[in-house]
């Protein structure tokens, strides 16, 4: 697993090549990174093995096809012990896109994309809200996206977080 091979700054390097680019040629990554194109095959490799990258893919924008309205579902269900029955049933509705297991209030947060809000409106009260053990649903629909972007990799400078490591080495 990741956490038991810490990344160096090559691989942070790679990793934020690929984030940006995920077809970006080795042979360029190398070159950026003052490597052999077989040694940067070698880490993005390891890199796949340690699950620290977990796949590539091509992103396609909802609404090239039509997919207009994007809506999050907070979803609570009447009996905790069935959530993986639940979420296999989710698993069926193609146009939920995200799934998470979540604290507060909902057990699931759905992420969907439909056409319309006659659309939304058939997923919820005619699919959603009929699986078995699906108790209430609260949905919030967006108007804009406004940040889409892949976590950091490298070069991350926040104002207000500090690991437990700093904070140790400042005390």
């Amino acid at each position: 697993m990741a956490a038991n091979h810490p990344l160096d700054e090559t691989d942070k390097k790679i990793l934020s090549f690929l984030v940006k680019d995920a077809r970006m040629p080795f042979l360029e990554i190398a070159r950026e990174c003052g490597v052999s194109g077989a040694a940067i095959h070698q880490r993005v490799n390891k890199l796949r093995q340690q699950g620290v990258i977990t796949g590539s893919r091509l992103l396609v924008k909802p609404q090239a096809l039509g997919l207009n309205v994007c809506a999050f579902v907070s979803i609570s269900i009447s009996e905790a012990s069935k959530y993986e029955e639940v979420v296999a049933n989710l698993k069926q509705i193609p146009e939920i896109v995200e799934c998470h297991f979540v604290t507060g209030k909902y057990a699931l947060l759905v992420k969907l994309y439909c056409f319309d809000n006659d659309h939304l409106m058939e997923v919820l009260l005619n699919t959603i809200q009929k699986l078995p053990y699906i108790q209430t649903t609260d949905t919030m629909i967006s108007l804009d996206e406004a940040i889409d972007r892949q976590v950091w990799v490298n070069g991350f400078k926040s104002t207000s977080y500090t690991t437990s490591k700093n904070a140790l080495k400042e005390d």
